[in-house]
Order: C-alpha cells, then sequence, then structure tokens
C-alpha cells in the first residue's frame, strides 16, 4: 500500500470515528509521527495535505527538518517525546508545538529560552494516567499544583493536556485512560481561551481516542510503516 492510500485510510477512519461521536472533522489534528520516517516520505507526506509531523527525539528531527521538508510557515513540527533539560534550548529552536512538558524545571527551562528567542511556545502538560513506571508523565494529582505555576511563565502557551495509553490490541481497555484525562482537562481548565488541546491516541487506539474527546491523535505506523 503506497503512502497516500494509507494516509487516505487514517483520514477515512478518523472521520468515521468524528462521525460516531458527533463531533466536527475540523476540531481533529492528525498529527503524522514520522519518526521512523525518512526525509522523502515527509516530503510526500507534504505533498498529500499533511501539514503536522511528530517527533521523539530532538535530534533525529534537527538531522531530518533541517533546513525544512516543507516550505517555512506551511506545517508544524510537534515534539512528542520525553524531553530532557539540556535540550530545552534545542528543542524551542526548531520545534512548533511540545506535547510533553511534564515538570515545573522544564518549563523554566523552555521559558528561559523561548526569552531568548523572543518566541511564545505553545505547550501541552504530559499527565502519566495510566500510572504505567515507564511512561512519562506527571501523576494526575501533581496536575492541580504544577499547572499552576506553569500558566505564570509569561514566554508559554499552555494548551492543555497530553497522555500516553498502554499499548493493547483492544483498544476499548484504553478507554477509560482517555476519559480520564478529558476529566482531568474539564477538573484544571484555567478559563484560558488557549486551553482547548488534548492531545491522546495513537495508531492503535486513536479512534477511541477520538470518542473521548482527543484534539490531536498521533498516528505514526499507519501512515509510515
Amino acid at each position: 500500500m503506497s503512502l497516500g492510500e494509507k494516509l487516505a485510510r487514517v483520514r477515512e477512519d478518523l472521520g468515521a470515528a468524528a462521525k460516531r461521536a458527533g463531533r466536527d472533522l475540523s476540531e481533529i489534528t492528525l498529527v503524522g509521527v514520522s519518526k521512523t520516517a525518512p526525509r522523502p516520505a515527509i516530503e510526500e507526506a507534504f505533498r498529500l495535505g499533511l501539514r503536522d509531523f511528530g517527533e521523539n527525539r530532538v535530534s533525529v528531527a534537527e538531522e531530518k527538518f533541517t533546513p525544512l521538508p516543507y516550505p517555512p510557515n506551511q506545517a508544524s513540527l510537534h515534539l512528542i517525546g520525553h524531553l530532557q533539560t539540556n535540550k530545552a534550548r534545542r528543542a524551542v529552536k526548531l520545534f512548533d508545538i511540545i506535547h510533553s512538558v511534564d515538570d515545573l524545571r522544564l518549563a523554566q527551562s523552555l521559558n528561559r529560552y523561548c526569552a531568548e528567542f523572543g518566541k511564545k511556545m505553545p505547550i501541552l502538560i504530559q499527565v502519566n494516567v495510566s500510572g504505567e513506571e515507564s511512561k512519562e508523565g506527571l501523576a494526575p494529582v501533581e496536575l492541580g499544583t504544577t499547572l499552576e505555576q506553569v500558566l505564570r511563565l509569561d514566554y508559554l502557551e499552555v494548551r492543555g493536556l497530553m497522555t500516553l495509553a498502554p499499548y493493547t490490541e483492544n483498544p476499548e481497555e484504553v478507554r477509560p485512560v482517555f476519559a480520564r484525562l478529558q476529566t482531568l482537562f474539564e477538573k484544571h481548565h484555567p478559563g484560558t481561551p488557549a486551553w482547548r488541546t488534548l492531545s491522546m491516541g495513537m495508531t492503535n487506539d486513536f479512534e477511541v481516542a477520538i470518542e473521548e474527546g482527543a484534539t490531536i491523535v498521533r498516528v505514526g505506523r499507519a501512515i509510515f510503516q
């Protein structure tokens, strides 16, 4: 199956999930997780209309997106993997949005480098809803205090929450994880217009995530493998 066919199938499934949930498809952003994709595949996906790309590692993204594989300001690059504080400056320079802010120290570093570059960085707070030790993210009980502190940082625009669900062949098993993030999203709403994003759901489970309120889904294997 060609990349174009794979992308069309994902878009069809995304649209069907939105329809089942009674949602407008325009509310949902498809991020193509390009961490395993070579630069030519990213260029082709852009030609096919994909406008959001996700990378896990700063160093790998630097190699593939420097220079950009598409015209400037025509697509967005999302950092969706764990970010170490010592790579915050490089992340600020390259990425358009960071999904994986999971502690105050990292947020403060990002804020400092955003000030240096004169850049307002959209971010999401990563929450470890499932409680898996292998997953990064704040514990749900830590979210309120950390969010309150991060919202005070002038150069960060906090748009919402992100989570990683456990891998499973049956996506219904992780529906409670997505429902819990939606509950946390509503509970901790800071009342700011920017607070509108729930990043959850990947290749195996993005349809369930959409049904539970996802506004960003991160799909890699179904597009690029």
